[in-house]
């Protein structure tokens, strides 16, 4: 911005010093004179205005710009945490399997522990 800056301040003090010359070495006559400088003006002002009008057009683009880029990478972060979640919870299912499974072995095993512990105590009691 600082190079729109330095354009509009260099527009501007050429407007006043080009007036300034054109008073003091205007080979015309006053009423010539003032119409050369209303013309200059309003010649000085369409261009500041023009450049005015491109400056805020490439700051709405910039913005524009900006946030379709943020837009973007908030959904590719969006994304991969949905895809992260995922495996997450993948993962964990599977482990849950996995301990059930091993649960049920043990499970299995005691019960079958107990079933000979009580055969071994019921025939103890009998003898």
């Amino acid at each position: 911005m600082g190079k729109e800056s330095n354009t509009i301040i260099g527009i501007l003090a050429g407007t006043a010093i080009g007036a300034t010359l054109g008073i003091l070495f205007a080979p015309d006559k006053g009423i010539i004179t003032r119409q050369k400088i209303a013309d200059e003006a309003q010649l000085q002002k369409d261009r500041l205005a023009h450049t005015a009008s491109d400056l805020k057009d490439r700051v709405a683009e910039g913005a524009t710009d900006l946030k379709d880029r943020v837009t973007s990478t908030v959904g590719n972060k969006k994304d991969t945490f949905d895809i992260q979640l995922e495996t997450i919870v993948t993962d964990a299912s599977y482990k849950a399997d996995d301990i059930i499974s091993t649960l049920e072995k043990k499970l299995a095993i005691l019960k079958a522990k107990n079933k000979n512990s009580q055969k071994n105590l019921i025939i103890n009691d009998c003898f």
